[in-house]
């Protein structure tokens, strides 16, 4: 009994270590560490818009509450919490709709007398992003964002698709940053790639081609969030190439609704406003278009 506990006992430790995406092992290096870490971060938003007018109206709000200014804070926010540093700042909104943000980050802040005056660098105060003529120095990490807002063309079912890909240089990892990722979007749908690539060298030679432990990219989620989710994990360990794919569980109606109230529908069109957002979710979750007799037809 006494050597049971004592070995589940260590294993809470090795596995809330693992959770927590702690490297127990140090690795002494020769030189930068130059393995590239990259995560494609993808989620989709689903909405029922009734009328036309509605559908257009979603884009609009979805183009004004997501906006280049706001994703650049998520994004500012990331930076941080992966323990980078913003060098620059590239933001665009799109007509008729959508927004992009581009920064580049650096693993260690860079001083001021290395800076080439001729890039641009966005300076932030108060939430307000404005351009400032002194930085050049340009690290091989960056974050981007991608807004894709759209709707169905027969029917009342609408999407808004983000793509956020972080690529990082060094230690630094952007694993930290999902839960926060999750959380600053109405994520139905999130599938989330991630690579380590290249190598680095120990102090006697010895190439690294992975410098953490990870098995699944659901090991830096937390359990709660994860609760929430259906999930398929995909893993080419020899990669070094890791994929997860979720889908929220429960679907509450009243979530999915642009402006209407759901309980002013008859349970029929509950039924069927249900029917149409589990079948555009699922479709989108595995990556395929399902079709029923009716759409056959």
């Amino acid at each position: 009994m006494i050597v049971y506990i004592a070995l589940m006992f260590a294993y809470c430790i090795i596995d809330t270590y693992f959770r927590k995406g702690i490297t127990m092992k140090k690795i002494a290096l020769y030189g930068f560490n130059n393995l590239t870490k990259t995560c494609s971060f993808n989620i989709y938003d689903i909405c029922y818009a009734k009328t036309e007018e509605e559908r257009k109206d979603y884009l609009a709000y979805i183009d004004e509450q997501y906006n280049s200014t706001r994703l650049t804070k998520i994004l500012t926010d990331v930076t941080k919490m992966i323990g980078a540093y913003v060098l620059n700042i590239a933001k665009q909104d799109y007509e008729p709709q959508g927004a992009s943000v581009t920064i580049l980050i650096s693993e260690e802040p860079i001083d001021e007398k290395f800076l080439d005056d001729s890039c641009n660098v966005a300076k932030i105060e108060n939430g307000v992003v404005t351009p400032r003529t002194i930085v050049g120095h340009l690290d091989k990490s960056h974050v981007t964002v991608h807004t894709y807002p759209e709707y169905h063309p027969n029917h009342e079912i609408s999407t808004f698709r983000v793509d956020i890909d972080v690529s990082t240089c060094g230690r630094i990892s952007p694993l930290k940053a999902l839960d926060y990722l999750i959380g600053s979007f109405d994520s139905d749908i999130i599938t989330i790639d991630y690579r380590v690539r290249g190598f680095t060298r120990g102090l006697d030679g010895k190439k690294f081609f992975i410098d953490h432990d990870i098995n699944s990219i659901q090991n830096y989620i937390e359990p709660k969030t994860l609760d929430r989710y259906n999930r398929i994990d995909v893993n080419v360990y020899e990669s070094n190439l890791f994929h997860t794919k979720m889908m929220l569980k429960n679907i509450d109606l009243e979530n999915y609704m642009f402006t209407s109230d759901i309980n002013s529908y008859d349970p029929k069109d509950q039924a069927e406003i249900y029917n149409l957002v589990h079948h555009e979710m699922t479709e989108i979750f595995n990556g395929r278009n399902i079709f029923n007799k009716e759409d056959e037809s």
